[in-house]
């Protein structure tokens, strides 16, 4: 049973930075691209970034140079190194898989999604 275990979360204040880190398990997730979405209270989950089997990155307009992506196959984990944090960054942030190799232009399809991590919480506030 693949599973996907974030942590990293907490709180922090506007302009601040954390990282999330995902641990994959029971699968071998280096041919997988791995996604991190988020859902806001009150709002629809939404992709934030992806980073596919051979490093390709990708990252919604929002989060485009102050988020970084990165995994490290080797302890099977990945890695959300968020900066400059804003208000609207706060919510849960999932880590995810579509067991596909690349990004694509539709990495953010959560319809494509088949695993789910069960999310870790990134409160933002002065």
């Amino acid at each position: 049973q693949v599973q996907l275990v974030e942590s990293g979360g907490g709180l922090v204040a506007p302009g601040g930075s954390l990282r999330l880190s995902c641990e994959a398990s029971d699968f071998t997730p280096d041919y997988y691209a791995l996604m991190w979405f988020r859902q806001a209270p009150g709002k629809e989950r939404e992709g934030v970034s992806c980073i596919s089997s051979t490093m390709g990155t990708g990252y919604a307009y929002s989060v485009k140079d102050r988020f970084t992506i990165s995994r490290d196959n080797q302890r099977k984990m990945m890695y959300l190194q968020m900066t400059n944090l804003k208000l609207e960054d706060a919510g849960v942030y999932y880590c995810a898989t579509a067991m596909r190799r690349f990004c694509g232009e539709t990495w953010d399809a959560q319809d494509n999604i088949k695993y789910w991590g069960e999310g870790a919480l990134v409160t933002v506030s002065s």
